[in-house]
């Protein structure tokens, strides 16, 4: 850094010796253009009137006088410019020089800058790893009471579990901890798509626990967790959002596959600012964009299965969660309801 910052001293150097050598210049071409004034006057009044009584004395008079002025201002000038464009090319060529070195030095010690892509994705990743030291707090006790099978717990997803003998033989190490897990339940599914709503809501956090602990739900959060939390650095928050209701029928629909303007009830989300600055961040945010489509894929898929299990009643629950008005706001904004 001390060799850029001396390197641009060179042209102050020059401009002061130009300074000084400019006035020097015009005051010589002053003094010959006086002297010739001077020569010429006494030239005139020292002749006799019959050298200058012709038609013409006149105008060779004037050209005596202004031509070689002409000539001697005119040098001036160009000398001034070619001076004005040597100046010009010496500021160009310690520019080029300092810039030079710059990169040199830029190449040498590897100290270039993160792109910003990656230094979004380092800031996706702490986010990520708070969050999941926070749920591992939670996750090292047991409620017995959720994790027994009863008949009043329906289960959320009808995801059956086949294992096929020739892709996956079975250990002679019984039955794995998975087989024993009740599945996850409707309620805490809906619960577990909300998310907690403080530190102190233990029944959000034990609902999220036991959505982690199933494998496919487990991937929905995940994706929901990033997205929300890009969201919010945009100051778009859930609870803000007040979409409009829509009819479960048009969810059923969207879960058979149905697409465009059949389910466009489901784009309930009409906040202009929050549409307009989301729209802006998939545009110039590769990360967000890509995060945002994978939890529209997660979504799509996970509630498939929801909807084969869930009544009418719980479906108009998930709707009101976190998680489904995210999907209603990235879903609108990249035209899933058009």
């Amino acid at each position: 850094m001390t060799e850029t910052q001396d390197t641009p001293k060179a042209p102050v150097r020059s401009d002061r010796g130009a300074g000084k050598a400019r006035p020097m210049s015009e005051l010589v071409a002053l003094v010959l253009a006086l002297v010739w004034v001077a020569a010429l006057v006494a030239e005139v009044f020292t002749q006799t009137e019959d050298v200058f009584s012709g038609p013409l004395s006149a105008l060779l008079v004037l050209l005596l006088l202004f031509l070689p002025l002409a000539l001697i201002w005119g040098t001036v000038s160009t000398a001034r410019t070619i001076r004005a464009l040597r100046e010009e090319a010496a500021r160009l060529q310690v520019a080029v020089d300092a810039m030079r070195h710059a990169y040199v030095v830029g190449q040498q010690t590897g100290t270039a800058t993160k792109p910003s892509v990656e230094k979004k994705l380092d800031e996706i990743v702490a986010a990520q790893r708070k969050t999941e030291n926070a749920l591992a707090m939670f996750t090292s006790r047991r409620d017995t009471a959720l994790t027994v099978p009863s008949a009043d717990r329906k289960a959320a997803l009808a995801v059956p579990r086949q294992v096929l003998a020739d892709e996956q033989p079975t250990l002679a190490l019984g039955t794995p901890a998975e087989e024993l897990r009740a599945p996850l339940s409707v309620a805490d599914f809906v619960r577990a798509l909300h998310f907690p709503e403080s530190p102190d809501d233990k029944a959000g956090f034990r609902a999220l626990r036991l959505a982690l602990e199933d494998r496919q739900t487990s991937r929905l959060i995940r994706a929901a967790q990033d997205v929300l939390t890009l969201l919010s650095q945009e100051g778009i928050y859930m609870d803000d959002l007040k979409p409009e209701r829509c009819r479960p029928e048009v969810w059923r629909r969207f879960a058979s596959g149905e697409r465009g303007r059949g389910i466009a009830g489901l784009g309930g989300v009409r906040d202009r600012s929050s549409l307009a600055l989301t729209a802006s961040r998939m545009r110039e945010d590769p990360v967000f964009r890509d995060a945002a489509h994978h939890f529209l894929r997660s979504f799509d898929k996970t509630f498939a299965e929801f909807e084969k299990n869930a009544s009418d009643a719980e479906l108009a629950d998930l709707a009101e969660t976190r998680t489904a008005r995210a999907f209603m706001l990235l879903g609108r904004v990249t035209g899933t309801f058009d």
